[in-house]
C-alpha cells in the first residue's frame, strides 16, 4: 500500500516510525513542513524534515525529540563563549546535516534534491519531501511584535500570548517535484498528529496542496495531536486558539476541513463523536498517546486497520 504523510514535529516522527515499520518504508513518502526552517550561524537548518530523517533512520535523540542521539554540544559551548547566539541548541554532529544543506543549497541544488541525498546516506529508504522548494516561513504575531516561529518556540520558550500565525512566502510557493504526484497516486494519506496551525498549517499553505488532498481518492485519516483539551506536546493550544479553533478533536477536523474523512481520538474525548460525525469526519476512538516503540507501531497498524489494509 501506497502511503502519503504530512508531517511536522515529533508526533509525527513516532508514527511514522509506526507506519515505516508496518507498510515498508519504500512505500511511505512523507511530505515535510519547512515552515519553521530557519538560518543559525550562517546554516540552513530543517528542524522538521530532520527530525523525521533522524527517527526514520533510527538516530533521533528519542527523549529530547530532536536531533541526533547521543551527540555534544561542544560547538554550541564555544560559540556561546565568543558571544554567538546560542539560545537554538545544535549538536556537534548535527552540525554536519546542516553544512552539508548550506553548501548544496548555495551550490544551486534544489532542497528536496538535497533532502533525498541526505536521506539516501543516512540509510532511510522511505521517501522525504519537503511541501516546497520554495522558502515559506512561519510567523507568530505576539504583543511585543512579529517573531519567527523558533523564536517563539525555542528563545520564548512558547510563553508569549499568540495573536496572529502568518506563513509568510506560501502564496508565491510551489509544491517541491513529487508533492502533489504523492498526493494523487496514495492508496492512503494520513495526516500526522502534529500541530495542525504550524506544523501542517504551512503545508497546507502550499497552493495546489489542499486541492490535491480534496480531489484525491484515497481515503485520508488523521490522528488528533489534542486529547482531553490540551495538546499532547508544544503549543498547538495557545496556537489553535490564535487561529480561532476549538482545542479539541473538533478543532483538528475544522482545520482539515473539508478533505479529512477519519479521525483516531483519545478515549477521553469520546463526547466529541456526535460534532464529529456532524462535520462529515468518521471518528474512530483508540490510543493514540505513543509513550514507545511498541505504541507506535500498534498506533500504525490500527490506522491501516481502519481501512482494512
Amino acid at each position: 500500500m501506497k502511503v502519503a504523510a504530512l508531517a511536522g514535529g515529533t508526533g509525527a516522527a513516532k508514527l511514522l516510525r509506526g507506519l515505516a515499520a508496518c507498510v515498508g518504508p519504500r512505500d511511505l513518502t512523507v511530505i515535510g513542513n519547512t515552515g519553521d526552517d530557519l538560518e543559525i550561524w550562517g546554516l540552513h537548518v530543517s528542524p522538521d524534515i530532520d527530525s523525521v530523517t533522524y527517527a526514520l533512520a533510527g538516530r533521533l535523540d528519542v527523549e529530547r525529540g530532536w536531533g541526533l542521539a547521543g551527540d555534544t554540544f561542544r560547538c554550541l559551548e564555544a560559540m556561546a563563549r565568543l558571544g554567538a547566539d546560542s539560545w537554538f541548541n545544535l549538536g556537534d554532529q548535527d552540525l554536519a546535516t546542516h553544512m552539508l544543506r548550506t553548501q548544496a543549497l548555495r551550490e544551486g541544488a534544489a532542497l528536496s534534491t538535497v533532502t533525498a541525498n541526505i536521506a539516501r546516506d543516512l540509510g532511510v529508504h522511505a521517501r522525504i519531501l519537503p511541501m516546497s522548494d520554495d522558502p515559506v516561513r512561519t510567523w507568530i504575531r505576539t504583543p511585543e511584535g512579529w517573531l519567527t516561529f523558533q523564536e517563539y518556540f525555542v528563545r520564548q520558550k512558547a510563553l508569549v500570548e499568540v495573536l496572529e500565525v502568518a506563513y509568510r512566502g506560501a502564496e508565491r510557493a510551489r509544491p517541491a517535484p513529487g508533492v502533489l504526484e504523492a498526493i494523487a497516486d496514495a492508496e492512503l494519506i494520513v495526516a500526522c498528529p502534529s500541530n495542525p496551525v504550524t506544523s501542517l498549517g504551512p503545508v497546507l499553505a502550499v497552493p495546489g496542496v489542499v486541492d490535491a488532498l480534496a480531489a484525491t481518492r484515497a481515503p485520508v485519516v488523521g490522528v488528533s495531536p489534542i486529547v482531553a483539551g490540551a495538546a499532547v506536546s508544544g503549543p498547538a493550544g495557545d496556537l489553535m486558539r490564535a487561529r480561532g479553533l476549538p482545542v479539541s478533536p473538533i478543532g483538528v477536523a475544522l482545520a482539515y476541513a473539508p478533505w479529512l474523512g477519519v479521525l483516531l481520538i483519545d478515549p477521553r474525548d469520546q463526547a466529541c463523536v456526535p460534532a464529529l460525525l456532524a462535520q462529515g469526519v468518521s471518528p474512530v476512538v483508540a490510543d493514540i498517546v505513543m509513550t514507545d516503540r511498541a505504541r507506535e507501531v500498534a498506533l500504525a497498524r490500527r490506522v491501516l486497520d481502519t481501512l482494512g489494509a
